[in-house]
Order: C-alpha cells, then sequence, then structure tokens
C-alpha cells in the first residue's frame, strides 16, 4: 500500500510538470499562474503545492527532468576524459546536440528557457543559480582543454578560458537558435559537423594565452 501510494504521488507530480511544460510553452511563464497549471493537470492547487513550494520550484524541476540526461553525459565524461580529453569534449558536444535534436522534451524546455521566461521576481532566484550552475560547467570544460593542451592534442599556449568560452557561444548560440526553427536543418545530423569545425579551428589558430612565448613574439612582431 505504502508502494503504492508513492507511485501514485511520482504520477502526480509527473503530470503536474507535463501541464507546466505545455502552458509554460504556450503563454510563457510569468503568464501562468499555478492554478492554471493545476487545472490543466486536472487537480486542485492544493495538489501543486504538496509537491512543489512555489513557481519557482516547479519550474527548476522541469528544467531538471529535462536536463538529467546531459546530467548522465558529464558524469561520464569525468571516466574518460582523462584518456582522450578532446576526444571526450566532443563526444559530449555532440551528444547535447544531439539530445537536444532527438528529445521532445528537451526542445520543449529549452524553448521556454530561451524564448518563453524572464527570471525576475519570482524566478529571480533562479538567476543566481544558472550563474552558478553554468560557471561550474564551464570550469569542467576549462578543465578538460587544459588537459587537452597538456596532452599535446592542442597547442600548449591555447588560452583555456576563451575557447572553453568559444564552445559555450557555439553551443548556446545554436540551441537557442535551432528551437525556434527546428525545421531549418538536421541539428543530429549536423552536429558532428559542427563541433568538429570548431575543434578544427582549435587546432590550427586557437586563442593563445597572453603569457604564453608565442603570443609574446606575435605582439613583438606586430610592434616592430
Amino acid at each position: 500500500m505504502a508502494r503504492r501510494t508513492k507511485e501514485e504521488a511520482q504520477a502526480t507530480r509527473e503530470r503536474l510538470l507535463d501541464a507546466a511544460e505545455t502552458i509554460f510553452r504556450d503563454r510563457g511563464v510569468t503568464r501562468t499562474s499555478l492554478a492554471e497549471i493545476a487545472t490543466a493537470a486536472g487537480m486542485t492547487r492544493g495538489a501543486v503545492y504538496w509537491h512543489f513550494k512555489d513557481k519557482a520550484d516547479l519550474f527548476r524541476a522541469m528544467c531538471d527532468r529535462a536536463t538529467l540526461p546531459l546530467d548522465t553525459m558529464f558524469e561520464r565524461a569525468g571516466e574518460t576524459a582523462a584518456a582522450d580529453p578532446l576526444g571526450t569534449l566532443r563526444t559530449l558536444s555532440i551528444g547535447a546536440l544531439q539530445s537536444l535534436a532527438t528529445d521532445p522534451r528537451a526542445q520543449n524546455v529549452f524553448e521556454i528557457v530561451f524564448h518563453k521566461s524572464e527570471l525576475v521576481d519570482e524566478l529571480a532566484g533562479l538567476a543566481t543559480t544558472h550563474r552558478q550552475e553554468r560557471g561550474a560547467c564551464l570550469s569542467e570544460i576549462e578543465a578538460i582543454v587544459r588537459r587537452a593542451a597538456a596532452d599535446g592534442q592542442l597547442p600548449a599556449d591555447v588560452d583555456a578560458h576563451l575557447a572553453t568560452q568559444g564552445l559555450h557561444a557555439l553551443m548556446i548560440g545554436v540551441m537557442h537558435e535551432w528551437v525556434l526553427d527546428p525545421s531549418a536543418y538536421d541539428l543530429a545530423t549536423a552536429a558532428p559537423a559542427l563541433i568538429d569545425t570548431w575543434i578544427a579551428g582549435l587546432k590550427v589558430h586557437p586563442p593563445r594565452r597572453a603569457d604564453a612565448p608565442a603570443a609574446r613574439h606575435a605582439a613583438k612582431a606586430l610592434a616592430a
């Protein structure tokens, strides 16, 4: 009986998240009330508050549910990064794009996050959390880039920080624009070429550290 109750509670939570995902996508987050979500799910507001503290809590849970596969990918990346850092970064980046391209739930949530939400008022706290999580993610990527340079897969004087920022800009830009018009191109098929183009450029013409000998030599040559 207790197990059944737990399963029913989980099913109720999923129905609420499904309803929130649909209404947030159609109406936007700030224009949607918890009462509307409850009605769409065929429940009362009390059911919403039983599972979620407020709209911000529900919004975060909706995002976490969609991005969980990406979290798993990051966890597995740590297992292979030591042996092949650049290959791991390639696999991780392509996988993130292909996951978006093939997962309707991820597409809905990314559309909401990019185009249907404002992290203000009751959602303002999420902006701080987002910055912290973004920083942690970029730190992991930067560590992989540094390892790739140390292993000779990239030039030794690559500016790992700028390289990481460049990859982040590429990924977010592709995701941001693609969810606006998924019919523009086949993202799942194009993902390897998009990432390989970035990697090829990073190998040949990477951003270089200002304190690196090659960068100092280039600066002197330009000044001469």
